[in-house]
């Protein structure tokens, strides 16, 4: 199976595509939509905030139609424990925005179960708004035994909100497995320097560092067991006439003349102390990860890895997952895969990977960061339109939704008005921005029309349009073919302008066969405004993650 990306509801693309017990990992960041603050902002040049506000879920955590569709769903799914926990928080919630989105989790969750291979995990990230409600969905889908940790993730050190309560300054990560049988790779990180400088302290003729371990056996075990033969612990046995410790050695004598032999035992110079091991730097692997994390740092704007996606993840964070939880050629699935970061450290790591997301903007994106990063990368794009028909297809099933493709279909960062939220436009379906002297940020105004009949009443009102949003240039994108009368229309709208790269017509008039044809529209330097370029990585040889 290859890597593939997948435009559209996750639920349908589950269902639809993604077959049981194909998948080794999963990882979600699913939004939530508290006072807005999950809500995908971008900004227009200049730094102040546009009207393109993303809003990809503006009914799927709202309680309504959709909510109790999917809470009928969970109860006849036939796992009676995540029926009845999502039946009582009903009971205790009652028909809110929290139980919209714990209802359409919930037949998300158990999708997911289905899809996990019995060795495989899922790791769900989430802030303190909701995660103890989604620890007990989790419970009930997975079952309270494959519970495995909760991951703190320290994402910032200070925080203003902290007038009256503590600060809020991590996020958590709920890890759960399918079953018992898990598959989990301990990963460690370097050493910290301060430790090194305190406890390595000692040297071999050689040079090489090590510190002095204690050689009593545990508590209980080890070579301290008693012998039923002779009432003693098996390791009660002098070394070169040092006396044994008080629970006897942890080595047996044969162990111990292999260590002494190999030089790893420290003899002291007096019989009254006690005899150590040798423990050598060079030997170390590290330091075992627990479950806070607080060395991996968030992404700030400034950082080179940044791409202007809000809720963006850092890269390190996805690697220490897929690091622990995966191997090399597994299967990795994101099912709101957002900026592509998962997908980015999958690809990165030799995994497979499936990603689905249900904005344009994100899928456009995420396209622009693989090949970036990765110049030969190889995937498979399903949910959008490929030809003709597949374009008619959408305009006939959700015009809103055609419209979004076509911004996306583009590829000259076009952003849609409100995030193509349905409702007056006043006859905008996106923006594009460029900078005619690479400096100075103008606009293009977008019309969509998906209809069968079009007139040259359309370019008349993009006209009135361009001129009461001061916009340079409008662009009409139409599925039929262009009237004369329209052609004839847009040329008298006269040109566009520009010191440095010439002129350009103030109308302009694309239909989706260019779009597929490969033409777009003439702009003068068209600037990505919205995401920066990602880091090309180097895969022909990673460095080995601890």
């Amino acid at each position: 199976m290859g890597n593939r990306l997948y435009y559209g509801d996750n639920l349908e693309i589950l269902r639809q595509h993604i077959a049981d017990a194909s998948v080794d990992l999963i990882y979600l960041d699913p939004p939530f939509n508290s006072n807005a603050t999950y809500n995908v902002l971008f900004k227009a040049p200049g730094g102040a905030q546009s009207q393109s506000q993303i809003e990809a879920f503006d009914d799927t955590w709202h309680w309504g139609e959709r909510a109790e569709r999917a809470f009928d769903e969970v109860m006849t799914s036939g796992n009676t424990d995540a029926a009845e926990m999502l039946r009582a928080m009903r009971g205790f919630l009652k028909e809110n925005d929290m139980m919209a989105y714990l209802a359409m989790m919930a037949v998300r969750l158990l999708e997911l179960h289905r899809v996990l291979k019995s060795t495989g995990s899922l790791y769900l990230h989430c802030d303190p708004t909701a995660s103890h409600y989604l620890k007990i969905l989790l419970d009930a889908v997975f079952g309270a035994a494959n519970y495995r940790s909760e991951v703190i993730w320290k994402r910032q050190s200070a925080h203003s909100d902290a007038t009256t309560k503590f600060a809020s300054v991590s996020d958590k990560i709920l890890f759960f497995s399918k079953s018992k049988d898990t598959k989990f790779n301990q990963v460690r990180t370097p050493l910290d320097p301060e430790y090194v400088e305190k406890f390595y302290r000692f040297q071999d003729s050689d040079g090489r560092r090590y510190r002095l371990s204690d050689m009593s056996a545990p508590e209980g075990g080890g070579m301290s067991a008693i012998n039923k033969n002779t009432g003693r612990p098996n390791g009660w046995f002098e070394w070169k006439g040092f006396a044994p410790p008080a629970r006897g050695w942890r080595f047996s004598p044969d162990t111990m003349a292999k260590l002494e032999s190999e030089g790893r035992l420290h003899f002291p110079d007096s019989k009254e102390k006690r005899l150590q091991l040798k423990r050598y730097l060079d030997e170390n692997e590290g330091q075992v990860i627990g479950n806070v994390w607080d060395d991996i740092q968030p992404l700030h704007g400034a950082a080179r890895e940044a791409l202007g996606y809000p809720t963006q993840k850092p890269l390190a964070l996805l690697e220490r997952i897929l690091a622990a939880s995966s191997n090399e050629g597994d299967v990795v699935l994101d099912p709101f895969c957002g900026c592509g970061t998962t997908v980015h450290a999958a690809e990165k790591m030799g995994r497979r990977w499936i990603g689905i997301d249900i904005t344009t903007i994100a899928i456009e994106m995420i396209e622009k960061r693989l090949v970036q990063a990765f110049p030969r990368v190889q995937y498979e794009l399903t949910g959008m339109p490929k030809d003709m028909d597949g374009a008619r297809r959408l305009a006939e099933q959700d015009k809103f939704e055609f419209q979004k493709w076509v911004l996306y279909a583009l590829k000259s960062s076009a952003v849609p008005f409100k995030g193509g939220r349905k409702g007056a436009d006043g006859g905008v379906d996106g923006y594009i921005y460029f900078k005619p002297d690479g400096k100075t940020s103008e606009k293009a105004v977008v019309s969509v029309k998906g209809g069968k009949n079009v007139g040259v009443g359309m370019v008349r009102d993009l006209i009135a349009t361009i001129e009461r949003e001061r916009a340079k240039v409008g662009i009409i994108l139409t599925l039929a073919e262009p009237t004369r009368e329209m052609k004839k229309e847009a040329a008298t709208a006269g040109l566009y302008k520009t010191e440095m790269l010439g002129d350009f017509p103030r109308i302009q008039i694309l239909t989706v066969q260019d779009l597929f044809d490969g033409d777009r529209p003439r702009l003068p330097w068209i600037d990505s405004t919205v995401f920066k370029k990602a880091k090309r990585e180097n895969t022909e040889k990673q460095p080995k993650l601890l």
